[in-house]
């Protein structure tokens, strides 16, 4: 029985993540032969084969039918893991979801009866349950449910799919590639829309110490998404640069040629606005999230190491991909 849609879900060595994933996927109300999981594995890893073979055995008797995908060779990356899926699935409709994601019972019902013939594309709901109280990062994760098109809960024709040739692989990262493919549906004048009962709830992984500063590296990928829809880019995602980031980067380096030169009352200067600008960016980052001391010490040191870091690795991808980028 060929299924009626296929449910594409990327991992990387998050077990007890999947684990939880595949319970929920396997309790949705939906006729089990009308729908394949498909599990893609972008680290080809002997335990994540094994754990789905052994939810494989324990399912197929009852109908469902779980696909074990491991992505040998380059490229590699959420981009090229979802390739890999929607290439194998047999559905004409593919579901996409992330392995640290829970959908709610009647999510792939709500998703596939959204489409009529003149929809290529639905994206679902994201909630993301916060605390009372919560970290800049959490905060930042819980953007995701303003998010118009994200992976963690679309539906694709396969047929659009394969239109679009999917997801561009240079996105190495989990940052921009669903952007980059939905702008891609609008430029080809092609209909998304929105299903609001299609819901999927997304935890806040834990978080390392000073998160902020290693997300700045998907900045690279900011640069490759502006490459390639400049207009939509300002429109929908940063609708001017970050010149906060630019000015303070500014005054470090004015700072650095007075010491240099020897010009102390420059130098004085440069430091009362480098304070400024970092302690109103600080504030800025506090606003909305918990007032610990241990949360204030990190955004007070974050915040004077972000600002360089962020330009650094936008004029990586500058370099990169070839692109001026602000």
């Amino acid at each position: 029985m060929i299924p009626m849609v296929s449910v594409v879900v990327p991992t990387y060595k998050r077990y007890d993540y999947l684990e939880r994933c595949l319970r929920a996927l396997l309790s949705l109300e939906f006729t089990p032969g009308e729908y394949e999981i498909i599990i893609v594995d972008d680290a080809n890893s002997q335990q994540t084969r094994q754990q789905i073979e052994e939810w494989r055995q324990r399912t197929q008797s009852d109908g469902y039918a779980i696909v074990y995908v491991p992505v040998e060779g380059a490229p590699h990356g959420p981009a090229a893991a979802r390739n890999a899926g929607w290439q194998q699935a047999r559905g004409e409709l593919i579901a996409f979801i992330d392995d640290d994601c829970i959908p709610e019972l009647n999510w792939l019902k709500a998703g596939v009866a959204s489409f009529s013939d003149d929809v290529a594309a639905v994206s679902g709901k994201i909630v993301v349950p916060l605390q009372h109280e919560y970290t800049e990062y959490e905060y930042s994760v819980s953007q995701l449910s303003q998010s118009e098109f994200v992976t963690a809960n679309c539906f694709y024709r396969r047929s659009v799919l394969q239109q679009l040739d999917g997801f561009d692989t240079r996105f190495r990262a989990s940052w921009c590639e669903d952007n980059d493919l939905y702008f891609t549906l609008l430029e080809h004048s092609l209909r998304g829309i929105k299903a609001s009962d299609a819901i999927v709830m997304h935890p806040v992984r834990p978080a390392h110490w000073g998160m902020s500063l290693r997300l700045q590296k998907k900045a690279l990928y900011d640069a490759l998404l502006f490459k390639k829809h400049p207009d939509l880019y300002r429109k929908r995602i940063q609708p001017r640069p970050l010149w906060n980031y630019y000015c303070i980067l500014g005054v470090l380096l004015l700072l650095l040629a007075s010491l240099v030169l020897g010009l102390w009352p420059l130098a004085l200067i440069c430091v009362a606005a480098w304070l400024y600008m970092t302690a109103r960016l600080c504030i800025q980052r506090l606003q909305k999230t918990t007032r610990t001391p241990r949360h204030v010490l990190e955004m007070i040191l974050t915040s004077a190491l972000l600002p360089p870091l962020a330009v650094f690795w936008r004029c990586c991808g500058m370099l990169r991909f070839r692109v001026a980028f602000l």
